[in-house]
């Protein structure tokens, strides 16, 4: 089974859904430049803006609710699972899913690394450096600029996750769709890629999908209750 989780997944933690119809993104415009690369990169002004809003954010205290929980307990239920997110918060691994199970399409928000050596460290090292004074840290290796551990705007998603994620999508069985709009390709091809390769294609999300005709089943019920009770369903059925 593979399960493609986006943003819905998360809210319940407490983490917005930045391209919802109230996400940051539409509200703000100006914040997309804050996690795009160019302008990061060009200008210290916004990185030390970027780093301001990643000190301030509340993602990485949230905690995996119910609809994490669940993903967990069917793969420690022997039931054979691979994530594929679209999400740089951590959750999946915090509810107890084996790392080696999780191809982070985005990279992730828990980690930073260096533009220059790429050394990788604790996101949550960087932030300490900030509250201490340091409005942009620099790498303490090379002197490098940092950035988040995440595939921003205008970077290309790493090639080996990204390939990963289509051998998953292409061998399953059984291909669960939660909490994502399915408009963020590639991401968004892999329901089609999986689909088209036989399996069962599952959409559970609150908005309709350009890919909603090709599945199997669509659930429209909030996902902290409806995907608990899919897998449950799912994994009765053997």
């Amino acid at each position: 089974m593979a399960i493609l989780s986006g943003a819905g997944i998360s809210t319940d933690s407490g983490i917005p859904d930045y391209r919802g119809p109230q996400g940051l993104w539409r509200r703000d415009p100006e914040a997309e430049k804050l996690v795009t690369y160019d302008y990061y990169m060009s200008d210290p002004d916004i990185r030390r803006r970027s780093w301001q809003m990643r000190r301030d954010s509340q993602a990485l205290h949230a905690k995996p609710n119910r609809a994490h929980e669940a993903v967990a307990r069917l793969e420690r239920s022997g039931t054979p699972v691979r994530v594929i997110t679209q999400n740089v918060d951590g959750l999946h691994q915090l509810a107890g899913l084996p790392a080696r199970k999780v191809l982070e399409l985005h990279g992730t928000a828990r980690a930073v690394v260096c533009t220059r050596c790429k050394a990788r460290s604790d996101m949550a090292e960087a932030l300490e450096r900030v509250a201490g004074g340091e409005p942009d840290p620099a790498c303490l290796a090379c002197g490098g600029i940092l950035k988040s551990a995440t595939v921003m705007f205008g970077e290309s998603l790493d090639p080996e996750v990204l390939t990963g994620a289509v051998a998953v999508a292409k061998a399953c069985e059984i291909f669960i769709a939660v909490g994502t709009s399915l408009q963020v390709q590639p991401a968004a091809s892999l329901a089609g890629m999986a689909a088209e390769s036989g399996a069962r294609l599952i959409i559970v999300n609150a908005e309709p999908t350009p890919y909603d005709e090709l599945a199997e089943e669509l659930i429209r019920e909030p996902i902290g209750t409806a995907l608990p009770a899919l897998l449950e369903r799912i994994a009765a059925e053997g």
